[in-house]
């Protein structure tokens, strides 16, 4: 099987899946650290993203996870003032990282709308780009680093960070990080990084709970394009996964995954 070929795994509801994907990412940064030392992870905002950081806080088992030499970016953010309650910072810190002995210079927040480029969202964008840039290895595969996970949350339209159907970041093939401007889902303005970046990790994974998700995973899941389905073109260079609860899989054909997994 393929990198490009998605694992599917199907749980019974959200809490269910959350939990199973806080061990999973437990597992696989502790691995990671044991191999190599330090670990990456991109997170990803949402209420699936949020709800697998907050497994992960009560999960009695992430002590097993040395958090100082643990790096975490983010697949995008809203360009907003700096602790704004939207931003995903901002509730993936409430929802763990102020409960975990991160390093703080390991923590790599993008830019936010009050920082140091002011309210101008391509600057912002440009810098998290040469961040990432300085901290890629000679193995990377892009001008990012060879993130270990990288999450996605995927949204009812099929969109994947920032990245929305027919947009233009989603047809973004050089760059890493860009600005968008009009975002369908609001607020208008953020920062997101590419599909080259995404797909220089060695696992992407998809998370989608809620039959509000049902159609979109059914889409992007039947071969369809990523400018219309961004989803369909988020994959890893080792594994793309996608973790489901039985409301977003309830549209996927039996033929996807096996009943085992139900």
């Amino acid at each position: 099987m393929s990198a490009h070929t998605p694992q599917l795994v199907v749980h019974r509801d959200k809490e269910l899946m959350a939990e199973a994907a806080a061990a999973r990412l437990i597992t696989k940064v502790v691995d990671a650290q044991t191999s190599r030392g330090h670990a990456s992870v991109v997170l990803t905002g949402g209420r699936n993203g949020n709800g697998l950081l907050a497994a992960l806080a009560s999960s009695p088992a992430r002590d097993a996870i040395d958090w100082g030499r643990l790096d975490l970016w983010w697949g995008d953010e809203r360009f907003l003032p700096e602790g704004d309650p939207d931003r995903n910072v901002t509730q993936a810190r409430e929802a763990l990282l102020d409960a975990v002995p991160l390093d703080p210079e390991r923590v790599h927040a993008m830019p936010a709308s009050d920082g140091p480029y002011g309210s101008d969202v391509d600057a912002a964008a440009e810098a998290y780009a040469q961040e990432l840039a300085r901290a890629a290895g000679p193995e990377s595969h892009a001008a990012v680093p060879s993130f270990d996970v990288l999450l996605l949350g995927v949204g009812p339209d099929t969109h994947v960070a920032s990245l929305f159907p027919e947009l233009p970041a989603v047809r973004e093939t050089e760059r890493t990080v860009v600005g968008v401007h009009g975002s369908p889902k609001p607020p208008p303005t953020r920062v997101t990084l590419t599909l080259p970046a995404i797909r220089a990790a060695r696992e992407v994974w998809l998370l989608a709970a809620g039959e509000d998700k049902a159609q979109a995973a059914a889409i992007a899941l039947s071969g369809a394009g990523e400018i219309q389905a961004p989803a369909a073109g988020a994959v890893g260079r080792a594994r793309t996964l996608w973790l489901l609860d039985s409301a977003a899989a309830s549209q996927l054909p039996r033929s996807l995954y096996p009943p085992a997994s139900a």
